[in-house]
């Protein structure tokens, strides 16, 4: 099964893509999705929505995996991320790519064994598990591994429940 994760945002979006078959990962590729700061808004998503296109035309993912949103003390922020993640859903579901959805503390759990784990934590557990010379930068990069990990992971996923299947 190729997944890829993703970790949401607007002016950065990591991606990670990973394949997954008998409880093996190997990485296929992984990397950010960036756009200018004083770039129009509306620019910014085209810019998003057509870097997932050129993802899931190359690698043709079966799956994605991305952050649910949570919202914080920046309703801006919140709003403008919100509307980037309606584009990479969009991207994803014209690329038939079934979506799985988890919170940062089901990505903790899964990748690190504990929901409270620190950021660090989930980074240098992500790159142990992938067996990667070293935590992929920016950080997006690093999270959006780790939310394909946990796709992965989860029995009660899609994704587990397709992989019996193989």
């Amino acid at each position: 099964m190729r997944i890829l994760g993703i970790d949401p945002g607007y002016a950065i979006v990591g991606y990670g893509i990973i394949d997954y078959l008998n409880n093996h990962f190997s990485v296929v590729d992984y990397g950010a999705i960036t756009t200018e700061a004083h770039t129009d808004f509306n620019s910014r998503l085209v810019e998003i929505y057509d870097g997932l296109n050129y993802l899931g035309d190359k690698f043709k993912p079966e799956a994605m995996s991305v952050e649910k949103l949570y919202f914080n003390t920046n309703q801006k922020t919140a709003i403008y991320v919100a509307e980037a993640r309606g584009v990479i859903l969009l991207a994803a579901k014209q690329h038939d790519m079934r979506i799985c959805e988890f919170t940062p503390l089901q990505v903790k759990q899964s990748v690190v064994g504990y929901g409270r784990a620190e950021k660090k934590q989930v980074q240098e557990m992500t790159r142990i598990i992938l067996n990667l010379d070293s935590v992929p930068k920016p950080d997006d990069t690093a999270d959006a591994l780790a939310m394909a990990i946990c796709c992965a992971h989860s029995a009660g996923s899609v994704i587990g429940r397709l992989s019996s299947l193989q």
